[in-house]
């Protein structure tokens, strides 16, 4: 039985490598993509910064949504992701650090904890595609309001 299918669409949209990618479930909302002179113009996001992103966005869903299933109040959130990079071919991350940073007042760390581990463990697809090729590295703070 096949998977539920995700599609892209990634365009080339100069004489460099600039390229305009779009999702057909949402069509109004491009990204662009980039690398630094003189390869491309720096217009744009490179492929591992969009990985950190996808990264972040998908574990910080998971994660609010797991606080509020608990019932924790979640007035604010925030995830830093920094990606420390191989320095000769092949250039991949070699480590990532997460950090998760809360607004809540009465979530407490074993809750943020939980919700991170099951995000890794089970709720995130992207972290469980790179988590056994990239160390990462989560940290929690939590901001009282």
């Amino acid at each position: 039985m096949p998977g539920m299918k995700e599609e892209v669409n990634v365009r080339l949209v100069n004489e460099k490598v600039q390229f305009i990618g779009v999702s057909p479930a949402n069509p109004e909302q491009p990204l662009t993509f980039d690398y630094a002179p003189p390869m491309g113009d720096g217009a744009g996001f490179n492929g591992l910064e969009l990985l950190l992103m996808s990264l972040s966005g998908c574990s910080a869903t998971a994660v609010v949504y797991l606080l509020r299933k608990m019932r924790k109040t979640v007035s604010g959130f925030e995830v830093q992701a920094e990606g420390i990079r191989k320095e000769t071919h092949p250039i991949k991350f070699e480590k990532i650090t997460l950090r998760f940073i809360l607004k809540s007042p009465d979530a407490q760390e074993e809750d943020i904890q939980k919700a991170v581990r099951l995000t890794e463990e089970t709720y995130c697809p992207v972290w469980q595609m790179i988590k056994n090729n990239v160390d990462v590295v989560p940290e929690y703070t939590i901001v009282r309001e």
